[in-house]
């Protein structure tokens, strides 16, 4: 036991394995093989209650079911909670032929351990009478935290791997997050920047000695950091987006020039600002794979957002679409900064409760929506009036957001057109695409006439005057094609399905009750009679049921009369069996309408609690 402050010792392990001393019991930061608890009594430390883990690999954690064994409750990144309690499923699902993900996501843990709780970026923390606060450091891993502590009057920061002594790092490979890719190398620049501002007393790494003269440690690394990317001519630019993330479009209207999909910023007088769309606030390239270790939101352009334009609060965020790259950021935003989430009618519920919907880029938690915005109506947010659309095409779950700032007449979009030009079609199938998605569009943008048009990956489009021709020409032909292409009776539309279940990803208990909603569309220009089979595995049993408002429930069949091309939703129950302990069982439904078989057009995934 190495003593480095009074009440804080450090024990060389397979890592830097820190020991915060409160009276008899201790707290520790990494835990290395766990040998550390041999040696305790050195310090008059009868017990750990609790060990911080900065990342997720395996010196820092081998030892861990010791702690288990111990009683300590173990604590790890929140990102990167599934590399430790759900380690089994890591190993099985791991890509390893024909492998192009370079991520050292394979120095995990060989067996999963149960945590106590998960230590979300910028939260603080108390243990052992010692306040931690949670930093995000991406760099050696994508999920890596730094904890900073104020003991004995020294402002102390636990940095993991993040830098190991001057002007070094432990590992350059860590950093490789794709093939042959710098993405940790930028990230850890970014989170270098982050911890100066801190501006810590000492710096503790997970490898190497502690170092007392932080800022002097910190600014030789990104300097060498910062040549090896001029070296690669990988983010060249990196300092100087971090110096200036946000550029006007008009005064009171920013961009964020440096995230994966674009945010804007709308400046009131009150020195509050509401955001349009934040996912991944600053791009130093995403890591290979698309696993919850490997797609992080954080906060780090918001000083320099709040010191350059006077901003006090980030008042309100608000979603163009449900896109995770869109909206990554958002609960960080309401937990961290205050803000209130607002969106759509249509699609808060896809946020809400993003596992009933089987759709793509949906985001690993569900997002509060504070508040349900209609269509159509104008919305007053401080000295701004906003009016949100209907923009089907992209997805079905989007809007454009139409207002006036500084005098100009602006619409944000999202995805909706792609290109420079703003001319290049970007539906996609699976996120209910229908055919006329972009005749109406066209028609949309050309009745709104904005002056400017803000996207989610494209600069400002300022428009010309033969645009909104150029937009129904396109819409038109994409309409054209579709209808040549596919058949016109039964009339599948541009997806191929006519049915939807919903939840689609649920979790149960033995002998639990599941509801379920199914989503039928009559694919016909006539009344059709719909016959839904349900198909459980074995053991499941469909529940009694008094009545059902949407069709006629009879066994295990749901049966309803359809108008012409008509949508319509009916429900029905289920009971898991008695020893239910799957992951991810299969129900379906079988539709047949008017006598036509469609087959078990639709499924659902239950997983046992």
């Amino acid at each position: 036991m190495q003593p480095i402050l009074q009440d804080l010792f450090r024990f060389t392990d397979t890592c830097n394995v820190y020991v915060i001393r409160a009276g008899a019991t201790a707290v520790l930061v990494d835990f290395g093989s766990g040998d550390v608890l041999d040696h305790l009594d050195e310090i008059g430390v009868e017990r750990v209650t609790d060990v911080l883990l900065t990342h997720h690999h395996r010196d820092q954690g081998q030892g861990l079911r010791r702690a288990v064994e111990a009683g300590i409750r173990i604590w790890v990144p929140h990102v990167e909670q599934d590399l430790f309690q759900r380690v089994d499923e890591h190993w099985q699902a791991r890509p390893l032929d024909n492998n192009y993900n370079l991520r050292q996501d394979r120095f995990s843990l060989l067996e999963s351990v149960p945590i106590s709780g998960t230590l979300k970026d910028y939260d603080t923390w108390r243990f052992g009478g010692v306040s931690l606060c949670v930093l995000p450091t991406p760099g050696h891993t994508p999920g890596s935290i730094s904890l900073l502590a104020d003991i004995n009057d020294q402002r102390v920061a636990f940095t993991g791997d993040l830098i190991a002594a001057l002007g070094k790092v432990w590992s350059l490979a860590a950093t490789q997050w794709t093939y042959n890719g710098a993405e940790g190398v930028g990230a850890s620049m970014l989170s270098l920047l982050d911890l100066k501002d801190s501006q810590p007393d000492w710096l503790l790494p997970s490898h190497g000695e502690p170092m007392d003269a932080p800022d002097a440690a910190i600014d030789a690394l990104i300097e060498r950091l910062n040549c090896l990317l001029h070296l690669r001519n990988h983010h060249t630019d990196l300092l100087e987006l971090h110096s200036r993330p946000y550029e006007a479009v008009t005064p009171h209207l920013l961009k964020h020039r440096a995230c994966v999909a674009n945010s804007y910023v709308l400046l009131s007088d009150s020195r509050k600002a509401l955001v349009m769309d934040f996912g991944y606030d600053f791009e130093t390239g995403l890591p290979a794979g698309t696993d919850r270790a490997s797609r992080r939101p954080w906060l780090h352009s918001l000083p320099m957002l709040k010191r350059q334009f006077n901003v006090d609060r980030i008042d309100v965020v608000l979603p163009t679409h449900f896109h995770d790259d869109h909206v990554a950021g958002f609960n960080l935003l309401r937990s961290v900064e205050g803000a209130q989430v607002w969106a759509a009618e249509t699609f808060a519920d896809v946020l809400e409760n993003p596992k009933r919907y089987d759709l793509p880029c949906l985001w690993y938690d569900p997002i509060p929506v504070d508040c349900r915005l209609p269509l159509g109506m104008p919305v007053q947010w401080e000295e701004y009036t906003l009016t949100l659309y209907p923009l089907p095409g992209h997805t079905l779950y989007a809007v454009a957001i139409a207002l006036e700032v500084d005098g100009r007449r602006v619409l944000v979009t999202g995805d909706q057109y792609q290109g420079g030009a703003g001319l290049e079609l970007n539906y996609v199938y699976a996120n209910r695409f229908q055919t006329t998605d972009y005749i109406q569009s066209a028609q949309l943008y050309r009745r709104l006439n904005p002056e400017v048009i803000l996207s989610g990956h494209w600069a400002p489009l300022w428009v010309t005057p033969d645009y909104f021709d150029r937009l129904d020409r396109i819409g038109l032909e994409l309409e054209r094609l579709h209808r040549d292409l596919l058949p016109l009776s039964p009339n599948l539309e541009a997806e191929g399905f006519v049915t939807w279940l919903y939840p689609y990803q649920s979790s149960a208990g033995s002998d639990q009750l599941v509801e379920y909603q199914v989503e039928v569309r009559n694919p016909f220009d006539y009344n059709a009679d719909v016959i839904i089979q349900v198909v459980l595995p074995e053991g499941w049993h469909m529940a009694a049921m008094s009545g059902n408002e949407s069709g006629q429930l009879m066994d295990h069949r749901l049966r309803a009369l359809l108008s012409p091309c008509a949508t319509q939703t009916l429900s029905f129950q289920v009971i898991t069996p008695p020893d239910f302990r799957a992951r991810r069982a299969r129900i379906a439904v079988d539709v047949t309408i008017n006598d036509v078989r469609f087959g078990q057009q639709a499924e659902a995934l239950v997983s046992a609690v």
